[in-house]
C-alpha cells in the first residue's frame, strides 16, 4: 500500500507562486511516474502534470505550459509542482496520484490518491 500526502496549498492573488508538495510512504516503490491532477467545484478532476521516476520525462496539460513545472526527489519519495502566474482559474483541489497503468492523463489510470490540497486565486 501507497499513502500520499499533499501540502503546500493556500490562498494567493493573480500572478502570484505557490509550490505543492506530495510526500509518499508505505510501500516502496521505483519507475513509476507521478502525477498531479486537480478538481474545481462542479468539475470533474482533470490532468495537470505527471513525470516519471527518473525526472527526465514530463507532460502537461495545454492550460498550465509554461507556468507549471513538476519535479521528484527521489531521496525523499516527495514529488513537487511548482506554480507560477496562477489565475482564478487555476483554483481547485490539488491532487498527488501515482503508479498509472496506461493513459497517464486519465484518473482511472491512477491506483494512489492523496487526499487533495486546496488552491485558491483570488483577490
Amino acid at each position: 500500500q501507497v499513502q500520499l500526502v499533499e501540502s503546500g496549498g493556500g490562498l494567493v492573488q493573480p500572478g502570484g507562486s505557490l509550490r505543492l508538495s506530495c510526500a509518499a510512504s508505505g510501500r516502496t516503490f521505483s519507475n513509476y511516474p507521478m502525477g498531479w491532477f486537480r478538481q474545481a467545484p462542479g468539475r470533474e478532476r482533470e490532468f495537470v502534470a505527471v513525470i516519471s521516476w527518473s525526472g527526465a520525462t514530463t507532460f502537461y496539460a495545454d492550460s498550465v505550459q509554461g507556468r507549471f513545472t513538476i519535479s521528484i526527489d527521489n531521496a525523499k519519495y516527495t514529488v513537487y509542482l511548482q506554480m507560477n502566474s496562477l489565475k482564478p482559474e487555476d483554483t481547485a483541489v490539488y491532487y498527488c496520484a501515482a503508479d498509472p497503468e496506461g493513459n497517464y492523463r486519465h484518473t482511472s489510470a491512477y491506483a494512489y490518491w492523496g487526499q487533495g490540497t486546496q488552491v485558491t486565486v483570488s483577490s
